[in-house]
């Protein structure tokens, strides 16, 4: 699960990834938000009202679910744990909240936290986007400090200064998870 405050870079950071490694499998989440300039349903987000959130949520459709900046998000289940049992390694971008609701319910869901270089990079980003007004960029920064305090809970720590060492970082990541002994019993028994 990769999580970090807005205009860390996590979207890009997965984008790029997906691009670069085929053996992956980015879980799409759902919101109630309006799409962003650019954005389309089904590919960045599900994009849903609260009736159908609500609905998903009352049905046990999600992993986790979360308010955040007065909209909802969520990661439908379905596919993603189709994915899981077709042995696919599964990407979240997920805010804290959502990935702390899936470590409880999967200890070994692996949580990796993205931020970038600095603080001002950060304000610089989120006011560089152009899609928010500044109350909403100064709830977003004040959102981003609160989540960066959390950032000791996770397993790892990836700092987003450019994309191409970000996305290595992650595949670095994944590898030494994989080589992990909890990951290989069932391997060791056999031989």
């Amino acid at each position: 699960m990769l999580s970090g405050p807005s205009g860390a870079g996590k979207g890009t950071v997965v984008k790029e990834y997906a691009r670069r490694y085929s053996d992956v499998f980015v879980s799409i989440s759902a919101t109630t938000r309006d799409p962003r300039e650019g954005e389309k349903h089904g590919v960045n987000y599900f994009f849903i009202t609260d009736e159908e959130f609500d609905k998903m949520k009352n049905e046990n459709g999600f992993l986790e679910y979360a308010d955040f900046c007065e909209h909802k998000y969520g990661t439908p289940r379905e596919n993603a744990e189709k994915a899981l049992n077709e042995g696919k390694d599964v990407i979240l971008e997920i805010e804290v909240q959502g990935a702390f609701k899936v470590k409880e319910n999967r200890p070994d869901a692996v949580l990796v936290f993205t931020v970038p270089p600095s603080y001002e990079i950060l304000r610089e980003r989120l006011i560089g986007r152009g899609t928010e007004s500044m109350e909403v960029i100064e709830k977003r920064l004040n959102r981003a400090m609160e989540e960066i305090k959390l950032a000791p809970r996770y397993d790892y720590l990836i700092i987003n200064d450019t994309v191409d060492k970000a996305v290595e970082d992650l595949r670095a990541i994944f590898d030494a998870e994989k080589c992990k002994i909890n990951n290989n019993i069932d391997f060791i028994k056999e031989f």
